[in-house]
Order: C-alpha cells, then structure tokens, then sequence
C-alpha cells in the first residue's frame, strides 16, 4: 500500500512538471504507446540521477524493494555450498554403506566361530561316550570295571629306603607266600632266615616283597606310597589281611569228623590234625588222640579203646597195623561203623 502510494505521488509530480514543448511531445507519445511501456519510461525517469542539483528524494518503496532484493539474493544459497553439502550427504551415505558391510562380516565371524565351538563341543561329547563305551564293554567281558595303569611306587617311606644292608649281606633263598598257607608261619620263617642272614628290625620292610607273589603280591603292590615306616607296622597289616581268609574251625566241626568209608586211617589221621590246627581252642596232645580215635571205624575205635595211644605218632603206627592185620583176615566187618551195622540188622529182621 505504501508503495502504491508513493508511485502516485511521484506520477503526480510529474504531471505537476511545466507543459513545455518536450513536455508535449512526450505527452504525445506517451498517449500513443502501450500502457506497459509507459510505466517503463516513467520507472526509467523516476530512477534516473538529479540534474542540475536538483535532488530527488528517496523512495521508500524502492528502498524498500532494493533491500528486500539484496536480503533474498544473500540468503539464496550459492551453488558451491549446495555443491559441498550434496558431497557430504553422499560421503555419509558412503561410511553408512561401509559401516554395515563391516557389521554383517563380524556377524558373519561370530556366526562361524559359535558353529566351531559347537563342533568341539559336540567332539568332546563324542570322546567321553567313546571312552564311556569301551569302558562298559570292557566291564561287560571281564566281569568288572576297567582298569587304569598307574606308575609304582614304594610303599615305604624314604627313611626305610635310605637305609642300607650289612656290608657283604647276601640275599637268602626265601619261601614263597601266595596268601593260602598260614601266615603266621610265614612270617615266622621270614624273621629267622632274615637274623640268620644279619638283618633284623626295620630293614626287614625292604626285603618282605621277596617272599611275595599271588594274591599276596597284588595286595602288597596295591598298598599305599609310603604308609609303611616300620616292620611292625608292615607286619601287623600282612596278618591282619591275610587272617581274615583263614578258616577257623570250632570244637563241634572238629567232633564231627569222622574217617570215610574206603579213606586209609593214615590219611584220616593226618586230614584230622590239619584240621586240628585251624582250631580257635588250643588242645593238648592227648585231647587231641582221644578226639582224633573217636571218629575212626567202629572196629579200629573198639581195639584202640583197649590200647589208649597218648601220641599221634603211636596212634597212627597201631591203627595201620590193625588196618592191615584186619584187610588180611578178610573181615572187613570190623571196619564198618558200629551204627551202621546196627541199621543193617535191624532192616533185615
């Protein structure tokens, strides 16, 4: 509104301007052109520079309009800005591009390395069922579980095996142990070969292996590495295992054995006092005879009766004569138990 106000006032002052003979000429020009380029002349006066001092007073509107222009033209971007601006976007766009191939390749990476781990797994799995397997089978054959392998060790400690044999000691010939004999015996024997040979006391642990073997050997190897430090020690333990496999035979099995039918009475004599031996109550010698006739034949008992033998050596010599005096006279009658012949009878009758 301001300028359209402005443009009026300037036109009017222009038509206020003197009517000289340019003045109509110009009038009469103006009346034959167009609208469009009258309003060009006009403009073109309006902004031409003053004359002859004479000063034209500015225009706001133009000022205004020049300003407006200037503002628009220095806040339109240059196109070296949009230039860097679009190098930029694509740069950015280039890195984002860049940033999720490296992404996917590390996923990729992860991806294979949990397959790996997996394979290893599923490996190990596969070795302890493998193991599993042939250690079930090997049960299964032998009828027990399998066996590991281990080194040896000695089962004395480093102080019995610091300790050194007599100077010029020679190894005796020892006797074998294979865990059914009589312990106690054993190492009765062991002891007196070892004093005879010049040892004795702890230097004894060193040379107990030799008499060793079977059973008795497994037991000693399986023994624990250095739990033995003393022949006491090592003793105890052997009797303590080996006579918990010994039978011991009471007062009632050893009356109730009696001589078989056909057994030779030496053999029953001797299988007797083996037994005897067993026995957990101690018997003397003559305990022993009368218990030992007791069981004899009824005709070998009825004789000896008589005779009462007080040793086993006497006992033995007089029922093998009767034995064989009876077998020669063909009355083996007498060597049939007396119950026996009893029973007979009486089924006859």
């Amino acid at each position: 509104m301001t300028s359209q106000g402005n443009t009026s006032k300037t036109l009017s002052d222009i038509s206020k301007r003197p009517n000289t003979r340019s003045r109509s000429r110009e009038i009469q020009s103006s009346e034959d052109m167009p609208p469009f380029e009258v309003a060009k002349n006009i403009w073109e006066q309006i902004s031409k520079p003053p004359k002859g001092g004479i000063v034209i007073k500015e225009n706001p509107a133009i000022d205004e309009h020049n300003s407006l222009f200037e503002h628009s033209n220095e806040e339109a971007p240059q196109p070296n800005i949009m230039s860097v601006m679009v190098t930029d976007v694509d740069t950015s766009e280039g890195r984002m591009t860049e940033l999720e191939k490296k992404v996917n390749m590390l996923m990729k990476a992860v991806e294979e390395r949990d397959f790996e781990i997996a394979s290893l797994k599923n490996q190990i799995e596969s070795r302890d069922q493998l193991q599993e397997m042939i250690a079930n089978s090997i049960k299964t054959q032998y009828g027990g579980p399998a066996q590991t392998f281990s080194l040896y060790f000695k089962p004395y400690t480093k102080r019995i095996d610091n300790m050194r044999m007599p100077h010029g000691y020679q190894p005796p010939k020892f006797q074998q142990f294979d865990g059914k004999d009589n312990p106690k015996q054993h190492v009765a024997h062991f002891i007196e070969t070892c004093e005879t040979a010049g040892t004795r006391g702890d230097l004894l642990v060193k040379q107990f292996v030799r008499t060793l073997k079977g059973n008795a050997f497994d037991w000693y190897t399986d023994l624990e590495p250095e739990s033995i430090d003393s022949w006491e020690q090592l003793e105890r333990d052997f009797l303590n295992r080996f006579y918990s496999t010994r039978h011991i035979v009471s007062m009632i099995e050893l009356t109730a054995t009696k001589q078989q039918k056909g057994e030779p009475v030496i053999d029953y004599i001797n299988r007797w006092r083996a037994l005897s031996l067993d026995c957990k109550d101690r018997l003397t010698e003559l305990s022993a005879v009368e218990m030992c006739t007791q069981g004899m034949h009824w005709g070998l008992l009825y004789i000896l009766q008589g005779i009462k033998p007080r040793t086993f050596e006497e006992l033995a010599t007089r029922a093998h004569d009767m034995e064989l005096s009876i077998a020669n006279r063909g009355n083996n009658d007498l060597l049939v138990p007396k119950v026996r012949k009893e029973n007979k009878e009486v089924k006859s009758t």
